[in-house]
């Protein structure tokens, strides 16, 4: 049977399991989100810039609609820095709402880093920090960091691991799933833990919608793991206005930003999941979740 989750009774933000409330969480790759002012690829200008922030705003808008709430938090990978997400939050109608920023600028070589959006009235934060990964020899490796942020009663975790470009990506990637278990660990189970991102790899594609598509293939190498006394349910949101159709091998395509140099017009390669977290009561009913088999 498949389930449903139709709606959720509390639209705030967590307390807990003593509240046994929800949460929304958004985790998208934006494609190369960079600073049109420093963009040394030279693909960017203020206009497509400006034009992107727009667009990445009206999809989350868009999600809001359609699950009822605007998400909780908002987990982002390939953010060129600070002031693209600035921009964001302070130029779009998202200005609205009361997010704040967690990023810090990773050792990438691309310069992309992983990013946190935050509702201040929904999460109230702890600390964080990047957790940088290492190679064999103990040396900081030059790619993206995992961002941790503690809130109270849930802990966030994102990632974009290595891509499958070059000879060693693969155990690149195997560098970054290992210190992501090793942080999970770390963190325990006393308060719950989603760790969300591009894992680039395929690792969940057993029946599900893909997120990207490559050669042809769907692949689903956006997804999230789970620890704690949290239900997650999780969709991918391939609106129409994130989608073209695919010319070369037919079907549809998320509808990318630059494909290469160019200027296709698009929000991203990847299409957005978003995960409806319920908190497991001390009853172990998860009261927040109304859910019927179809």
């Amino acid at each position: 049977m498949k389930l449903l989750l139709l709606s959720l009774v509390i639209l705030g933000g967590i307390r807990g399991e003593a509240g046994c409330d929800s949460l929304l969480v958004v985790s998208w790759n934006v494609e190369n989100f960079l600073d049109y002012r420093t963009d040394s690829t030279g693909r960017y200008t203020r206009k497509r810039f400006y034009s992107k922030c727009n667009a990445i705003a009206k999809s989350l808008l868009l999600i809001a609609e359609e699950q009822g709430r605007v998400p909780d938090a908002v987990a982002l990978m390939e953010v060129g820095n600070r002031f693209v997400l600035e921009r964001l939050l302070r130029d779009t109608p998202l200005r609205k709402y009361d997010y704040a920023i967690i990023h810090y600028e990773s050792p990438d070589r691309r310069g992309i880093d992983c990013a946190l959006l935050y509702r201040r009235s929904s999460l109230s934060l702890i600390k964080t920090e990047p957790k940088h990964l290492y190679d064999s020899s103990g040396a900081i490796m030059p790619t993206r960091d995992i961002l941790l942020a503690e809130f109270e009663g849930l802990n966030i975790l994102v990632n974009h691991h290595p891509s499958k470009v070059g000879a060693d990506s693969e155990s690149r990637r195997g560098v970054a799933m290992a210190r992501m278990n090793a942080i999970l660990d770390s963190l325990g189970c006393s308060v719950a833990t989603l760790a969300v991102g591009d894992f680039n790899d395929d690792v969940w594609h057993n029946g599900a919608p893909g997120t990207i598509k490559y050669n042809g293939a769907w692949e689903k190498i956006d997804g999230y793991f789970a620890r704690g006394s949290i239900e997650v349910y999780e969709t991918v949101f391939s609106h129409h206005i994130l989608t073209v159709p695919d010319r070369t091998f037919g079907g549809t395509k998320p509808h990318r930003a630059f494909s290469g140099p160019r200027w296709l017009g698009g929000v991203s390669d990847h299409y957005p999941i978003v995960l409806k977290i319920c908190y497991i009561c001390k009853n172990n009913q998860t009261s927040t979740c109304h859910l019927n088999a179809e």
